[in-house]
């Protein structure tokens, strides 16, 4: 079992930078595959970055690739995701998920493990 609680989000204005965290409880979140996805008003739930249980392979959403980061750190037991160069359009909540299968994919039904979510606004 994992538990998984996001922080870092908030306010901020067109152009700027956030850092989400997911820390994660639990001994085995080496083993795991990470994802982060985020979901805006009225839109479906959707893909943003995903990263392997050694943070060799990352990949991510056309939509962020370039503008977000993301990494973890498996002696923290946290993984993150660098947000620069932020747009309204990224305005949502944003969550992060487990895969016990240690890869981490683009798909929701691959993640076994979700955290509550943080918000990020991002004002014009």
């Amino acid at each position: 079992q994992v538990q998984l609680v996001e922080s870092g989000g908030g306010l901020v204005q067109a152009g700027g930078s956030l850092r989400l965290s997911c820390a994660a409880s639990g001994r085995t979140f080496s083993r795991y595959g990470m994802g982060w996805f985020r979901q805006a008003p009225g839109k479906e739930r959707e893909f943003v970055a995903r990263i392997s249980w050694t943070g060799g392979s990352t990949s991510y959403a056309d939509s962020v690739k370039g503008r977000f980061t993301i990494s973890r750190d498996n002696a923290k037991n946290t993984m993150y995701l660098q947000m620069n160069s932020l747009k309204p359009e990224d305005t949502a909540v944003y969550y992060c998920a487990a895969d016990r299968n240690a890869f981490g994919g683009a798909q929701q039904r691959e993640y076994d493990y979700w955290g509550q979510g943080t918000q990020v606004t991002v004002s014009s």
